[in-house]
């Protein structure tokens, strides 16, 4: 594996970068890597597989359609 040296990297950049590596439970270079595959990999979206999923529920809750009283008892269900 290469090795990487960043110099000049200012002060707030460096504090957030440790944070992030401390919220993540992972060393500032460990942190820096993965930031790095995020930018230069972006995650690629599969259309084909998200419509696949998204009718696959379709199809399980097409019997069932929803009351508005369902509905307001789903979203103030646990709020009293």
């Amino acid at each position: 594996m290469a090795t990487l040296t960043l110099k000049n990297i200012p002060d707030p950049l460096y504090n957030q970068v440790k944070e992030s590596a401390r919220l993540h439970h992972r060393s500032i270079n460990g942190e820096v890597i993965y930031c790095l595959e995020r930018a230069l990999n972006p995650h690629q979206l599969n259309v084909a597989e998200h419509l696949a999923v998204a009718r696959q529920l379709r199809a399980k809750t097409a019997n069932h359609v929803l009351t508005d009283d369902e509905i307001d008892l789903a979203k103030f269900d646990g709020r009293l």
